[in-house]
């Protein structure tokens, strides 16, 4: 077996290792998620290799990291999404889907660019913006929860400036 038929083989498996061992053996961590909004309001998910369902972009921040340069480089990585504005905070969620003691803060986002970045890193399956109304069925709760919340126009708890 040549070294692509065992990546294609095997990387999915070693993947869903590798994140349930982060999953119990990391302590309290901290994470960002965006609500990525484009000009006709739909809003942009992804599907990881490595758990079912579409979700928010985002993910961890890394120690020395500020939260936006964090949101930045998860954007980019999952949807080759750049700020071009700033995004606004929208709140500090208590998340005990991954980990008992994870918190994450999430971001509205409608200044952006899509072009000139790499491809999305190869934990993400499938990516793309959609209606809110529309969305596809194994969107998680917690996602769901979020992109309605957002779009509800609850204000949000701060801002970047």
């Amino acid at each position: 077996m040549n070294l692509q038929g065992f990546r294609k083989r095997f990387e999915p498996q070693l993947r869903r290792v590798f994140h349930l061992y982060w999953r119990f053996a990391r302590g309290m961590t901290l994470g960002v998620r965006a609500v990525v909004l484009d000009g006709d309001n739909r809003v942009f998910l992804v599907k990881h290799s490595y758990v079912s369902g579409w979700y928010l972009p985002g993910g961890g921040v890394e120690v020395g990291e500020s939260l936006r340069d964090a949101l930045q480089r998860e954007l980019v990585e999952e949807g080759r999404i750049e700020l071009s504005g700033e995004p606004v905070l929208h709140g500090l969620f208590f998340n005990n889907h991954v980990s008992p003691r994870d918190h994450v803060a999430v971001y509205l986002v409608r200044e952006f660019r899509q072009d000139r970045l790499p491809e999305p890193n190869r934990e993400i399956i499938a990516c793309g913006f959609f209606d809110p109304k529309a969305l596809p069925a194994e969107t998680t709760t917690g996602t769901r929860l979020r992109i309605s919340e957002v779009l509800e126009g609850k204000p949000p708890i701060a801002t970047w400036r």
